[in-house]
């Protein structure tokens, strides 16, 4: 009989008529959200908080010039590219991709997180990612093969 949106958009309502008795009543259809899961080291799983990913952010960002907004960005995108490796995913992936989004971003706050996520022990372990992070990140200057001046 009737159909709207209700709950914010998250259902819809639907007004519905009994064809054999005549009563009317009312139905609500809902999308069923699929678990999301973190396999932890020790095997334990747990249900994946965005806001986890956060507190992390928030950590390797500390006065550093990223936003409040950003970090709920980055970690929306973290978990947008998660879901779509499936519905149970490692810890292992999950740092993974948060040094991933924050190397173009912030590159102290990259050092950051990567010395908790990967546990250095020293300053070579810092020099180390340094070196490979400017390498990965510094674009190639001279002349390519086959060009000329």
């Amino acid at each position: 009989m009737d159909s709207r949106t209700s709950e914010e958009g998250a259902a819809i309502r639907r007004r519905r008529e009994c064809l054999a008795c005549g009563l009317r009543f009312t139905t609500y259809e809902r999308l069923e959200e699929v678990p999301f899961v973190v396999i932890k080291r020790s095997g334990h799983r747990e249900p994946f908080e965005r806001a986890k990913v956060v507190a992390g952010l928030q950590a390797a960002g500390k006065n550093r010039p990223l936003s409040r907004s950003l970090l709920e960005q980055i970690a929306a995108e973290v978990e947008e590219s998660l879901r779509l490796e499936g519905s149970e995913v490692t810890s292992q992936q999950v740092g993974l991709a948060v040094l991933e989004a924050l190397r173009g971003r912030d590159h102290v706050a990259y050092l950051r997180f990567a010395s908790v996520y990967k546990g250095f022990t020293d300053a070579g372990d810092f020099q180390r990612e340094a070196g490979l992070l400017t390498k990965l990140t510094t674009p190639k200057t001279g002349r390519a093969a086959g060009t000329q001046l």
